[in-house]
């Protein structure tokens, strides 16, 4: 007999004890420090006196705060630091120095090593640093030194040419290629915490948003593979497989299918269009010849539909086993029935008062992932300058002479 125990989180999390100093703006390299801050991790955030990372200043959608902001930045501590004044930049090498185990930074290229805190600046006084570096195009190569944004790295990657329609291309309507670098930069330092685990050695990551997109581009890359035709720009159906896309019903409501093999194929025809012969028909005998001869058979499954309202048409798709969705706006993810069935929302405090958010994809039951404030600009300043040996003084000097 097998007896299951149900486990209870620990009040532990996976990186308990790690501090992380982060040079971070927008998205790519907040993105990841978050998801550390997630796990447990102390990150602190060195920003500009006065303003801040300028995510802050993006929208005011969030009770007045910035809806980049609050998404990248909760369970941090926010420290205001002039880095290119002297004084600025000693408290920053002392605080990393001292307390770092992991420094992120995705400053225009070159900044870190003007302000003293490379990877070769640092490596030689604490070899166990872990130095992560995000960049629009990495560290060498004839693109090093071009500004990087995340539409840039969009077009640059390849990502626009098969995204869109056949007329136009269309971007991402979230900031893709920050999140892909963010999550590359994510799993490489926490390779690295494992890996300085086994040798006592610290390293340095080098992570380029144009990688991180070209990596996830692997298909079309494949599919246009030795000089080969790419995917075309399909719209929201897919480029390659067929019937896979948005469909319109007769209630003006659209319904999102896909079909994946034959056998769906021929429940589809049988179950969903009420027309078994098609599944033999030469025309649609394979995913290659329905995806050539798409627009015939779109126009047959939108004269069916045309008769169905979307929940007759859902209602057959699931008779037949079809995968499907809604095609949701925004405030419907919001209400989503299986985000708050499965308890994933919570509230996390701001300086404009609590404000719902999604806790980290991944469910577990061996911890609960830290859900702390979105810190005030400058609000950890003076504690984690006392921490460093400041005292009240010092600090009031400081701030007179505008370094913090």
């Amino acid at each position: 007999m097998t007896i299951t125990a149900t486990a209870t989180p620990s009040d532990a999390r996976p990186l308990d004890g790690i501090t992380v100093v982060t040079l971070e703006h927008a998205i790519a390299a907040p993105f990841c420090t978050r998801q550390l801050a997630d796990l447990g991790a102390r990150v602190i955030k060195i920003e500009r006196p006065g303003v801040g990372d300028f995510a802050r200043a993006y929208d005011e959608r969030v009770n007045g705060l910035a809806s980049h902001f609050v998404w990248t930045n909760r369970s941090k501590e926010s420290l205001t630091l002039d880095v290119k004044h002297p004084d600025g930049q000693s408290i920053l090498r002392r605080l990393i120095l001292e307390r770092a185990d992991v420094v992120v930074q995705n400053l225009a290229p070159g900044a870190a090593a003007r302000l003293g805190v490379s990877h070769e600046a640092l490596a030689s006084e604490n070899p166990r640093l872990i130095v992560c570096d995000i960049s629009g195009y990495g560290s060498d190569g004839p693109y090093r030194d071009q500004k990087a944004y995340d539409l840039l790295i969009q077009a640059e990657s390849g990502f626009l040419s098969v995204t869109g329609t056949q007329d136009e291309p269309v971007k991402a309507g979230c900031s893709i290629a920050d999140i892909a670098a963010g999550m590359y930069a994510y799993s490489n330092i926490l390779a690295a915490l494992i890996e300085r685990d086994r040798t006592g050695r610290g390293a340095r990551l080098d992570v380029s948003m144009l990688e991180s997109m070209v990596e996830w581009m692997g298909f079309p890359l494949y599919y246009a593979f030795d000089g080969a035709d790419p995917p075309p720009r399909a719209g929201a159906s897919h480029a390659t497989i067929y019937p896979y896309g948005p469909f319109p019903t007769g209630d003006g409501k659209t319904v999102m299918l896909g079909l994946q093999n034959e056998r769906e194929w021929a429940a589809f025809c049988r179950q969903v269009l009420e027309q078994p012969e098609l599944a033999s028909d030469p025309r649609f005998a394979t995913n290659s010849r329905r995806t050539e001869a798409r627009a015939e058979l779109r126009a047959m499954i939108v004269s069916v539909f045309s008769r169905l309202s979307a929940e007759q048409v859902v209602a057959r798709l699931d008779a037949a086993q079809i995968a499907n969705a809604r095609v949701n706006d925004m405030h419907d993810v919001w209400q989503h029935p299986q985000l708050k069935a499965r308890g994933r929302w919570t509230d996390v405090p701001t300086p404009a008062g609590p404000i719902p958010a999604l806790l980290p994809p991944g469910a577990t039951d061996a911890f609960s992932p830290r859900m702390d404030a979105v810190p005030a600009l400058g609000e950890h300043t003076e504690p984690i300058l006392r921490e460093l040996g400041f005292d009240g003084a010092e600090i009031a000097r400081l701030r007179a002479e505008h370094v913090l």
